[in-house]
């Protein structure tokens, strides 16, 4: 796949590299694309743009990680609207029971442990796209999306660029940051876990 990708730049040229890069990561959530080709817009192509930025003096490493990051936030930030205003409005109208029920639980869902659902689906191919328009119609918190969305993107879309353009000097950076994906997402469960342990304490009381 990196191999793929460092063709693209070949191909089209520095500028059109980052705008197909940016463009990709935003359109995986902002248009559900990764939903059909999530090895295209995911984890592959954010650290092969990190190696091609390695390789490539025109390509430099701090514009195309910062804006990785924009676009991954972008993407979910856009997924997140059309769900709320679009998704929910149309799913309101249905009246079966069963739908209302999995919309009400679904907003219970969020409610207590959205945030870490957020982070910790940046780092899932399919949670990744699906999530954001999900939180959107469960009419999750906007600024509590707001910042786990920004958390999430930028260890993932930043941090896997930067990684993928280390890797390339330091092989044993590859292997780190799929560790340090692995320790995010753990930390992520137990912290969550804790919050709703502590929040089922209080509701006993």
């Amino acid at each position: 796949m990196s191999d793929e990708i460092s063709g693209w730049y070949d191909s089209i040229g520095p500028w059109l590299f980052y705008a197909a890069v940016w463009g990709l990561v935003f359109a995986g959530t902002g248009l559900f694309i990764g939903a059909f080709v999530p090895f295209i817009t995911g984890d592959s192509l954010v650290f092969a743009a990190g190696l091609v930025s390695s390789n490539h003096p025109d390509v430099n490493i701090i514009p195309m990680a910062i804006g990785v990051g924009i676009a991954a936030w972008l993407g979910d930030q856009v997924g997140y609207t059309l769900g709320r205003h679009y998704g929910r409005p149309y799913l309101d109208k249905r009246k079966g029971d069963w739908l209302q029920n999995a919309i009400a639980k679904s907003e219970k869902f969020y409610a207590a442990w959205g945030w870490w659902a957020v982070v910790i689906a940046r780092f899932m191919p399919w949670a990744r796209v699906l999530i954001p328009a999900i939180a959107g119609i469960s009419k999750m918190n906007y600024y509590k999306f707001f910042t786990a969305n920004l958390v999430g993107a930028i260890a993932w879309g930043t941090g896997l660029t930067l990684a993928g353009y280390y890797a390339a000097t330091i092989p044993a950076v590859k292997n780190a940051s799929y560790a340090i994906a692995i320790f995010f997402i753990t930390a992520s469960v137990i912290a969550g876990l804790r919050t709703w342990m502590k929040n089922r304490r209080a509701s006993q009381v």
